[in-house]
């Protein structure tokens, strides 16, 4: 059922052939819906792939001898035979609950070509026969399963083909060479042709699906801190109009992977059936990316004096800090100070209906540098704002932007006295928007992989966001070599 160019993978859109056994119990951070579209689509690129194969059909001569009434005993042959021409015409992909897919064809036809000949003794006779095969109906069932290693495994259980009559027409005009046709060859023509296309399917399937399943990943990496858990859980939900395939869908750290302490929410996905396929993304997904780069220490920050603009009434040295913190003017005179922030915990994306947001609560230790290259604690604070999320779709991957609000500084402690931190803010402020999200930005920009096999091109996207889920439909289109 797959041409040379490889078009049976396009299967892949109509299940991402996961019929699997896994963690049983835990909901999926990553959920794909494929809807009655996707499977018609599926079902007409694998009606062009088989029509495409068939053409490339060799098939066996037919010869023997038959008794012909006043003429005796002769020799015949059917050779040189070509499928000249095929159209099948409607297919379709069904949904077998708890097993695979059905594959089927029917109201299609073949037409084939060849030579014949007949000898008896020294008399030898020649011509062209053509042959349409129609009313051919082709019925194919997949078994969708998984492997050991998390990987889809497909497989034939069973291929029919039949054809509803025959016509000949052979040159020369000898009835009786046509009645030998129909009388000696057509039905094992029948049975030769009904088990090619088996045959075709059955290779395909074997020799070209199983194969291109193989490179599907379990897990794939984002950069040198994270990878992505593709694993698939449990065996889809089927109904008459969709199929709904489960991911864990977590982002995990890949110098340590270390146990998620929430799970995924349960994602109650609405129905919409406008386009092929729809990726529902939970925020697990999300906060275990935040969870993966707090831990690796990707949200810390260092601030240094030369990192504040030149027109800023406020340095980062004691000189500097005189006027609101007399005291550590005096303990350490034109030092240079330095502030080394981080964020408390992961920050959570909070998803609901149509909204983004989160919360970054931080905190800022200032070290004065003493000469002997000793840091020095002075004081802490406290700094917290809110902020907004804007997630778009990038061909292939969902990236994000940040956009924070204005920031609110506390002083936690101090051993030089207390002051209004609020001073601080403009200078800390500075950094954030030019700095510190600049950084977390382009790491979003970099993006969320969804899981696609090569050669699949997706369009015409649209975007939603619901309680505790991205969601994510459209249409797909498997790209021809």
């Amino acid at each position: 059922m797959m041409t040379s160019d490889g078009t049976l993978p396009s299967l892949l859109l109509g299940t991402l052939l996961t019929f699997t056994s896994g963690a049983l119990g835990a909901n999926p951070g990553l959920v794909v819906r494929i809807t009655d579209r996707g499977l018609e689509y599926v079902a007409q690129e694998e009606l062009l792939a088989l029509q495409s194969k068939l053409h490339e059909v060799t098939l066996p001569n037919f010869d023997g001898d038959v008794r012909i009434k006043h003429f005796g005993r002769v020799d015949y042959e059917f050779h040189s035979l070509n499928i000249q021409s095929c159209k099948l015409l409607g297919s379709a992909l069904k949904l077998l609950p708890n097993q695979g897919l059905h594959f089927s064809i029917s109201d299609s036809f073949i037409q084939v070509t060849g030579d014949w000949k007949v000898r008896k003794r020294i008399l030898r006779l020649k011509g062209s026969f053509d042959v349409k095969v129609k009313g051919i109906t082709i019925s194919v069932n997949l078994l969708l399963d998984s492997e050991p290693s998390g990987r889809p495994k497909v497989a034939v259980s069973s291929c029919s083909s039949h054809s509803l009559y025959v016509e000949v027409h052979m040159s020369g005009d000898l009835g009786w060479l046509l009645n030998l046709f129909h009388s000696q060859i057509e039905s094992k023509f029948r049975r030769v042709l009904e088990s090619k296309i088996c045959e075709i399917i059955q290779d395909s399937v074997t020799s070209e699906l199983q194969p291109y399943l193989q490179t599907l990943p379990v897990t794939t990496k984002i950069d040198h801190l994270a990878g992505l858990d593709y694993s698939l859980m449990g065996a889809p939900q089927a109904t008459a109009q969709m199929l709904d395939v489960m991911f864990k869908g977590e982002i995990f750290s890949l110098e340590d992977r270390f146990p998620v302490a929430f799970l995924a929410p349960v994602m109650n996905l609405p129905e919409e059936h406008s386009r092929m396929v729809y990726f529902a993304i939970s925020d697990y997904a999300f906060n275990t990316a935040s969870l993966v780069y707090h831990k690796a220490g990707f949200l810390n920050f260092t601030i240094t004096d030369d990192m504040i603009p030149p027109d800023s009434t406020i340095r980062l040295n004691t000189s500097s800090f005189r006027a609101f913190v007399p005291r550590i003017a005096r303990l350490h005179p034109n030092i240079n100070l330095e502030l080394q922030g981080a964020v408390i915990s992961a920050p959570c994306l909070n998803f609901s209906p149509g909204n983004l947001s989160t919360a970054a609560q931080m905190e800022i230790e200032a070290f004065v540098l003493l000469p002997n290259s000793v840091k020095e604690p002075v004081f802490r604070l406290g700094v917290a704002t809110n902020v907004s999320a804007m997630l778009t779709f990038n061909t292939s991957k969902i990236t994000g932007f940040l956009e924070p609000g204005k920031i609110q500084v506390e002083l936690k402690e101090s051993k030089v006295g207390r002051f209004s931190a609020e001073l601080l803010e403009a200078l800390l402020n500075y950094y954030l928007l030019n700095n510190f999200y600049p950084k977390i930005n382009d790491k979003l920009a970099e993006g969320f992989p969804l899981p696609l096999l090569k050669r699949i091109q997706l369009s015409d996207p649209i975007l939603q966001i619901h309680k505790d889920f991205l969601f994510l439909g459209t249409n797909v289109r498997y790209l021809r070599l």
